[in-house]
């Protein structure tokens, strides 16, 4: 059995990733309105009523958005660290006890699914990522981190897919409109990755021999994908790594389904 990875929304205005092992699926955040995951999720073929959980990563609304009213409407169960559930307050709304999921940071199943909770340096409550894995494949979400440590990169290593932030191209963002203090936090190691870090953390991955790598989370106003890709390729090319080649590289687009990546 293998595991897909589908970016439904991937950016600052919004984020939800389907996974799937085929017999069991998930969502990863669920930050745009229930409307609009449903729509997403019919374009490609597929129902929320099949949906076996929500794994929030953290409480910023552009990952929450649209989790409550799904839960409530489909008695989906919401999974986040008790620290996230605090502070989510009332931004989703009632969940039922029933359908309320409070995690650590240990591994655990949703069917055939094992998911493995890790932590991430970002201005949040308890924020994570998450490994996903079932039979022999396995993937990873990580996203919204300020900086790229060992204890994430060896999280990763065993992966055969990576969904890694790519948020700003630091030329843009200190040469845009955003308020100084904005810039500083974006920046901070409480921020989120820019194009040369994830860089770094892509050249990291693929010598650890993960197979594929998708650039998400991207900026609408402080970057491009045409940017994005370009810094990793060129990042990876100047260590001997071809993507297309010794590695799968793309990108997660942020207002529209980006297409199912599937793990042999």
């Amino acid at each position: 059995m293998s595991l897909s990875l589908t970016p439904l929304f991937s950016g600052s205005s919004g984020n939800a990733i389907l996974v799937s092992s085929g017999h069991s699926k998930i969502l990863i955040d669920a930050g745009v309105s229930g409307r609009r995951l449903e729509e997403a999720l019919h374009s490609i073929g597929e129902s929320i009523d099949d949906l076996k959980g929500i794994l929030i990563t953290h409480e910023h609304s552009d990952h929450i958005q649209g989790a409550g009213i799904l839960s409530r409407k489909h008695d989906i169960p919401v999974y986040a660290t008790a620290p996230t559930w605090q502070a989510c307050g009332d931004k989703l709304g009632s969940v039922r006890s029933a359908l309320t999921r409070i995690i650590g940071k240990d591994p655990f199943y949703i069917d055939d699914l094992m998911i493995e909770p890790f932590e991430l340096s970002h201005d949040a409550a308890d924020p994570v990522g998450y490994c996903v894995m079932s039979g022999h494949s396995r993937l990873a979400v990580a996203t919204d981190l300020g900086y790229f440590p060992q204890s994430v990169e060896y999280r990763l290593h065993a992966c055969d897919l990576v969904l890694l932030e790519a948020n700003h191209d630091l030329e843009m963002l200190n040469a845009g409109r955003y308020p100084y203090e904005l810039k500083q936090r974006i920046k901070s190691r409480k921020g989120h990755l820019s194009n040369d870090a994830a860089a770094d953390a892509a050249v990291k991955l693929a010598c650890a021999g993960v197979s594929s790598i998708l650039l998400g989370h991207l900026s609408r106003e402080n970057n491009s994908e045409h940017l994005a890709f370009r810094t990793v390729t060129d990042a990876l090319l100047a260590q001997g790594i071809t993507p297309g080649q010794d590695i799968s590289l793309g990108l997660a687009f942020r207002d529209r389904v980006t297409g199912r990546f599937q793990i042999k």
